[in-house]
């Protein structure tokens, strides 16, 4: 005759894996919203160096048309540029151009980083006596 004995324990246990997930889940969605922040970050300088060159290519070019400032603003993403955008010219021979845009923020807390690019270009202007 076999006797089976009952599993103790076991039904203890139920649920546990679930628990631990929930425990565990506040931490992966910080991690989460970091990367994201990151991202983020990573585009505004990207924006802000593509804003830079083509303010300095404009300023700095006899023939184009627009200002450095206006073409500055079409080379920003409509998003990126609503959220801070400031510009700022310089230069004789060389005209030095740099554009700060505010990095859009999804973690609370982190607000008022800025990304800042600039781009200096040789002045055709100048080589020209305007």
């Amino acid at each position: 005759m076999t006797t089976t004995r009952p599993h103790r324990g076991t039904d203890r246990d139920r649920g546990q894996v679930a628990m631990e997930y929930l425990g565990f889940l506040p931490l992966l969605l910080l991690v989460a919203m970091g990367a994201i922040q990151l991202g983020l970050a990573a585009y505004a300088a990207s924006q802000a160096g593509t804003a830079a060159r083509a303010g300095a290519r404009t300023a700095a070019s006899v023939d184009a048309r627009g200002s450095g400032q206006s073409n500055a603003r079409d080379a920003v993403s409509d998003w990126v540029e609503s959220g801070g955008f400031r510009y700022r010219e310089s230069g004789g021979q060389d005209i030095t151009v740099t554009v700060r845009v505010r990095v859009p923020s999804v973690v609370p807390g982190l607000d008022g980083w800025w990304a800042e690019r600039s781009t200096t270009m040789p002045n055709e202007k100048s080589g020209f006596g305007f």
